[in-house]
């Protein structure tokens, strides 16, 4: 299990002291919830923000765009420094061509689905994706009650990496919204491979005692 903190939910006046923090409590990753204010009814930091703050740690900075047309912006997120772009199926008109360009400069891409998306939108990109992000809250504010049918969305998609030769087990699938250490165990039982935790992270620090309190739940349970 990886996890990936949410830093919408993080002290935003102390964003660089934040990722510290999260490399000092032993976590690689830093999942980055950028929002536009016409995809999702939010808005919150963009390239700009990432590009400063790319130099204060060495995490593997996951970058979920949650915007319309992303495609205008994936040159502007490469060169701000981010590892991993992640669009939403619903908002690339092109989306076979976004992601083929997301794989230019140099990134990992994956593909984003809102709770009432279905699979079947994955099944001729697959193969080309890095990732997988299943939401299991509509996306757009933090703190929002799991949905629990991202379960049995997960294990669907679980099934399709695994009998895909094409996708291989190199397809991470990730879970945003709602995650906690309660369903935590569940989310990894039906396949998630990534965790994006927000409130349910930043609002219980220490971090590293945070992390584990995560890490023994799923041990525990799986």
């Amino acid at each position: 299990m990886l996890l990936s903190p949410s830093l919408l939910s993080a002290d935003l006046g102390r964003l660089a002291e934040e990722l510290q923090a999260l490399e000092q409590a032993g976590l690689s990753w830093a999942h980055w919830d950028v929002m536009d204010g016409l995809f999702v009814p939010n808005l919150t930091f963009g390239a700009p923000v990432i590009k400063k703050l790319r130099p204060v740690c060495k995490l593997f900075f996951d970058v979920h765009l949650m915007i319309e047309h992303p495609e205008r912006y994936l040159q502007d997120f490469a060169e701000a420094g981010a590892d991993l772009l992640v669009v939403h199926a619903e908002a690339a008109t092109h989306l076979p061509r976004t992601l083929e360009e997301i794989k230019r400069l140099g990134m990992r891409c994956g593909v984003a689905l809102n709770p009432a998306t279905p699979l079947c939108c994955l099944e001729h990109i697959l193969p080309e994706l890095d990732l997988v992000l299943i939401m299991s809250v509509n996306p757009g504010f933090s703190g929002q009650r799991f949905m629990p049918g991202a379960y049995a969305k997960i294990g669907g998609l679980r099934q399709r990496i695994d009998n895909s030769p094409a996708a291989g087990s190199e397809v991470l699938i990730q879970v945003d919204g709602g995650v906690d250490p309660q369903n935590a165990p569940l989310l990894v039982a039906a396949g998630a491979d990534v965790l994006v935790s927000g409130s349910a992270f930043f609002g219980f620090p220490p971090y590293a005692q945070r992390v584990k309190i995560f890490q023994d739940a799923v041990a525990q349970k799986c």
